[in-house]
């Protein structure tokens, strides 16, 4: 046994090897024995008291009037699990020490833990840019996933978690910066994929990937993360991305063809396939484009145009619970899409709004289109929380 080396893993999924033997949490089972694993592995420095654990295991619940007994009955099963890297394992790994409970720290072992943790402090003492790159590379690949994902409602796991997680972006971060300094941009746009997957809402991230994916040239997948990110920010937040990413993402709509075309290729690629009925309904950045267009020509024209604002509130106009809220303007949106005119234009323009904009209607009308909607929806949805209000203005001529 002294001349094995155990393999620990806790970033991302919790495994454990001992040569060609290995288990880990992947199935549901015994997720007690699993944290007291996780728990005497992290802590081996130092020897763990019956109290300590017994506390960590069962907390303030009423799991038995012999909590000690319990205690032994749960290092029976964790010894019988690790008894499955060989005969006798789990006493070998698993010592009592003076009425306490410590791991086994005479046996080698490699961590993940701590040596991305090694990576990353040699990373940011690194004088040389190259090497500080290298090191933070090792860092991240090493990086399988938050610290003991499966346990991460755990008290004691929930600060070690945040720790590591944002050494890791600290680490990504700082690493893509190097790499798009050295036109290693492929690089760049594989490691913030990766970030995305651990944070799925940084907008930095995003604006990396999506400025490495416009430098090499991939405009539509630059456009399908803007997309993604749109979506998520706004849906989770009710916010719209930064200008700068804004910026990019009209960049990558410009330049989406990148050589000339002719005439016919042009109005086919314009042309709506398979228009839906009623109502266009696009993003808020686009929304406004057509807004200043609409401005610029009833500055010659004089017709009436309108602006609509519907929100959506709980009862006495209190905010909504975030799952019905979404579930409202998710159903209000289809009622607007249906209801309104092919000439109309809407646009979700907050986390609880959408704005409308109505050519050729005055103001009675405009409200007649609001209350239409309105009424549509409630009688669509009768049982719905949601309180729907409007309000109309006539939209300013760009003079």
């Amino acid at each position: 046994m002294e001349e094995k080396r155990l393999r620990v893993r806790m970033l991302g999924s919790f495994s454990i090897e001992l040569d060609d033997a290995k288990m880990d949490d992947s199935g549901n089972r015994s997720r007690k024995v699993w944290l007291l694993l996780a728990y005497m592995i992290y802590y081996r420095s130092r020897a763990v008291s019956q109290e300590e654990l017994t506390d960590l295991l069962w907390g303030d619940e009423e799991n038995s009037s012999n909590p000690l007994n319990a205690l032994k009955t749960m290092f029976h099963r964790a010894r019988t699990m690790l008894n499955q890297l060989g005969s006798n394992a789990g006493h070998e790994l698993i010592v009592r020490r003076d009425g306490s409970y410590a791991w086994n720290t005479e046996i080698p072992i490699w961590f993940d833990v701590e040596t991305f943790d090694q990576l990353c402090q040699a990373g940011a003492a690194a004088q040389d840019e190259d090497q500080r790159l290298e090191q933070y590379l090792q860092a991240i690949e090493l990086y399988g996933g938050d610290f003991l994902n499966k346990l991460s409602s755990e008290p004691w796991v929930v600060p070690i978690a945040a720790y590591f997680h944002n050494l890791y972006i600290q680490a990504t971060q700082e690493s893509l910066i190097l790499l798009e300094n050295r036109e290693r941009r492929e690089e760049a746009i594989g490691i913030c994929r990766r970030a995305l997957e651990v944070e799925p809402y940084n907008e930095d991230l995003y604006r990396h990937l999506i400025r490495d994916l416009l430098d090499t040239g991939e405009q539509r997948e630059a456009i399908a993360a803007y997309e993604e990110m749109s979506e998520l920010l706004f849906s989770n937040f009710g916010v719209m991305p930064s200008e700068e990413i804004r910026a990019m993402y009209r960049e990558a709509v410009r330049t989406v063809n990148d050589r000339a075309v002719p005439i016919g290729v042009v109005r086919e690629q314009l042309r709506e396939q398979e228009p839906p009925a009623g109502a266009l309904v696009c993003d808020y950045d686009f929304f406004k484009v057509l807004y200043h267009a609409e401005a610029r020509m009833i500055a010659r024209s004089g017709d009436a145009v309108h602006i609509g604002l519907l929100s959506v509130l709980g009862e006495g106009g209190k905010e909504l619970p975030k799952r019905s809220l979404d579930r409202a303007m998710e159903n209000l949106q289809e009622q607007i899409r249906l209801n309104l005119r092919r000439g109309d234009i809407a646009s979700r323009c907050s986390v609880s709004q959408f704005i409308l904009m109505l050519p050729q209607a005055n103001y009675e009308n405009s409200c007649m289109v609001c209350e239409r909607v309105i009424k549509a929806f409630y009688r669509q949805y009768p049982h719905s929380p949601a309180e729907l209000h409007y309000s109309v203005q006539p939209l300013e001529p760009n003079t």
